[in-house]
């Protein structure tokens, strides 16, 4: 993914949310409602036990994550929010590819898996599984070198992401409420 696309900068989001159910689809749904595209979103447990924590990109300029920001800390399950997209950080995804492959390729494939510092985790009749780490652009280049083979299967996990160094993510304190009120939301009595 590009650092820039037609419509703004790339941005990544992280958000500290109660594990509860339903959080998801309400976070979800927010982005929905308010017309923003969620290009990644990756979702687990954090360090905290009750707490998850979730990873958006969202392609769009400074008016979209003051946006974002501000409908996510409207929402109950939501604990903290912080774009580390100006921040030195960590961005990684996980893939996995399932290529077609017969005995006549395969020790070509493994070559490519080997360069890219990928493994191969299942070998079928026909097919190998090759799970592969790194950030978009080395997943995005290792699936164009695959291509020619057949690629049968892509499971993409999404950006997940952590400022580098010893500040944990997030560890800035929110804005105040009345700050992060949207101009546009309704009241609903």
């Amino acid at each position: 993914m590009a650092d820039i696309s037609q419509n703004g900068h790339v941005h990544t989001i992280t958000a500290l949310v109660h594990d509860r159910p339903g959080v998801l689809a309400r976070v979800a749904g927010l982005f929905s409602r308010r017309g923003f595209n969620i290009s990644s979103l990756a979702v687990s447990h954090s360090e905290t036990v009750g707490l998850s924590r979730m990873t958006f990109v969202v392609v769009g300029g400074d008016w979209v994550v003051e946006q974002v920001t501000k409908q996510l800390y409207k929402l109950i399950d939501v604990v903290r929010v912080t774009n580390i997209s100006a921040e030195s950080s960590v961005m990684r995804e996980m893939a996995l590819l399932k290529v077609r492959s017969n005995k006549d390729d395969r020790a070509e494939i493994m070559q490519i898996v080997d360069i890219f510092r990928a493994g191969i985790v299942d070998v079928g009749k026909d097919t190998v599984i090759i799970e592969v780490t790194g950030d978009e652009e080395k997943i995005d280049a290792l699936i164009r070198l695959l291509q020619p083979f057949g690629i049968r299967e892509t499971m993409r996990t999404g950006r997940i992401a952590m400022p580098r160094g010893g500040a944990a993510t997030g560890t800035r304190q929110p804005a105040s409420q009345a700050a992060v009120s949207a101009p546009d939301t309704e009241v609903v009595p």
